[in-house]
């Protein structure tokens, strides 16, 4: 009996069958491969936002003000803050860490992921950290810099539909129609009469 069983077993650990599967063992998981975006040079050396990520990257940033004044909001009780208080939160929210966003790739285009930008796709692999936080932070202040505190604080007060607008879209918007469209139209030369 025992040289039978040691042949069986002999028999069964050569083929490949355990006694795992031969006891109804849980059945193995199919593996999935996700691979993570392949970022190009600019991507991930240049200090600035590629072109393409710019739109995602406005909305990020509408997104992280609106709710850094909405907060502020909140805590002190009144509707409106005064001009040093939404000047602070405005700056805070620039100075953010911004450490929650990275590049996803998704359906074969690179996209910006994080808190309040659209189509994140859970079984993806993020590029987090890196040049993104500091290219956020750089745009942030930008626009504050270029739209101004009172400016930004009015379009909030106004709803997040308006300050996404301010920001993000119009002539000069990282989301505007000529960037959606193809490349701008050539600026006339200073010099030409």
């Amino acid at each position: 009996m025992w040289p039978a069983l040691a042949a069986w077993l002999a028999l069964s650990l050569l083929a490949g069958t355990g006694a795992e599967e031969m006891c109804g063992g849980p059945p193995k998981a199919p593996s999935h491969s996700i691979p993570a975006p392949r970022l190009s040079p600019e991507e991930r050396l240049s200090p600035h936002m590629p072109e393409a990520l710019r739109c995602d990257a406005c909305h990020a940033i509408a997104f992280q003000i609106e709710e850094q004044l909405r907060k502020a909001e909140g805590k002190v009780g009144r509707k409106a803050l005064s001009e040093s208080d939404y000047v602070e939160v405005l700056e805070r929210s620039c100075s953010q860490g911004w450490e929650s966003y990275g590049v996803q790739e998704l359906d074969g285009e690179k996209r910006l992921a994080g808190p309040g930008l659209p189509r994140q796709e859970p079984m993806s692999v993020m590029v987090m950290g890196g040049p993104w936080p500091s290219r956020l932070s750089k745009m942030c202040h930008g626009y504050v810099g270029e739209r101004g505190e009172a400016q930004i604080y009015g379009a909030h007060r106004q709803g997040p539909a308006a300050l996404r607008e301010l920001l993000c879209h119009g002539e000069k918007g990282a989301c505007g129609s000529s960037k959606a469209g193809g490349p701008a139209p050539p600026k006339a030369m200073q010099n030409e009469l």
